[in-house]
């Protein structure tokens, strides 16, 4: 198994940061389109709590972003401009490529990352996307989350399997480099099921998984579910040890992005552990430790 910083540190000979970024842009499934309410896990910020001021221009977002990423840096680095929040490809393709361009005109930012989903890339954007990706290396990250369709219909996913195994194939044919978001945990899904899905992924011609762990944040119909008892959480020692079952099924040539999430702690109801990040940290350090040994 191979972890994203392990993977940009060969490439480019120092860690690489995030920055994240707000392209101002919602998502249809809470303007109307599909839904109005979101996904049932999905935050009033769009998952993205960390991104920069969303009313900023892009230029100014980026210089902030650094100050705040600096703090962790010994020595001056390279940045990945990363547009989270919401759909980021939702929006006509003249504001994205002003945006895009912006974000990718420095010359410390090497990689452009999108976060989308899978029914939002129609033939315009990806034109774009994939004239941004003969500039500097363009990551675009599909909202997968489980290949159950039952549980798909209970978070309001919106799209069937086949959107994204086909939005999978016309990235990749473009020469685009997919990162794929799955939840663990989410109900009544069972360790087959979270297996079936990382399987699918692997096999998809995706070039990243993100394994996030299911979280309950206030604000969401989740948190309603879990209130009303629907919703059981994983403790720290079975999260390990599905991760344990998960992981073998990885391939070497799919980069492990991110092997659970530490969500805004003024939002997150349950589980309470994960937001004590050194604990999970030191848990996940240990485990991979263990299978690498």
């Amino acid at each position: 198994m191979k972890t994203v910083s392990a993977y940009l540190r060969e490439i480019y000979g120092c860690k690489v940061y995030r920055l994240c970024l707000s392209a101002d842009v919602t998502c249809p499934n809470r303007d109307g389109t599909c839904g109005t309410r979101g996904c049932i896990f999905c935050s009033a910020g769009g998952s993205g709590e960390f991104s920069a001021d969303r009313t900023k221009p892009v230029p100014e977002q980026l210089s902030e972003a650094r100050a705040r990423v600096s703090r962790k840096m010994k020595t001056g680095g390279l940045y990945i401009a990363y547009f989270q929040s919401f759909t980021n490809t939702y929006a006509p393709v003249s504001y994205l490529r002003k945006i895009f361009y912006e974000a990718i005109r420095p010359d410390d930012v090497v990689i452009l990352s999108v976060a989308t989903r899978p029914d939002c890339l129609p033939p315009e954007v990806l034109d774009l996307l994939a004239e941004l990706n003969r500039i500097k290396p363009v990551w675009v990250e599909l909202g997968l989350q489980t290949v159950n369709e039952k549980t798909a219909a209970y978070i309001r996913r919106g799209c069937p399997l086949s959107v994204y195994d086909e939005a999978v194939n016309r990235l990749t044919s473009a020469g685009i480099t997919v990162i794929t978001h799955v939840i663990l945990g989410l109900p009544g899904e069972t360790p087959e099921d979270m297996r079936a899905t990382v399987r699918h992924v692997a096999a998809s011609g995706a070039k990243g998984i993100k394994l996030q762990l299911l979280q309950v944040l206030r604000g969401t119909d989740l948190a309603d579910e879990y209130a009303a008892g629907r919703v059981p959480v994983m403790s720290l020692e079975e999260y390990i040890e599905l991760l344990r079952g998960l992981l073998p099924l990885i391939p070497d040539d799919v980069i492990v992005h991110r092997l659970t999430g530490d969500g805004p702690k003024n939002l997150l109801i349950a589980p309470s552990w994960c937001g004590d990040k050194k604990r999970v940290l030191s848990a996940i350090n240990s485990l991979l430790a263990e299978m690498q040994s």
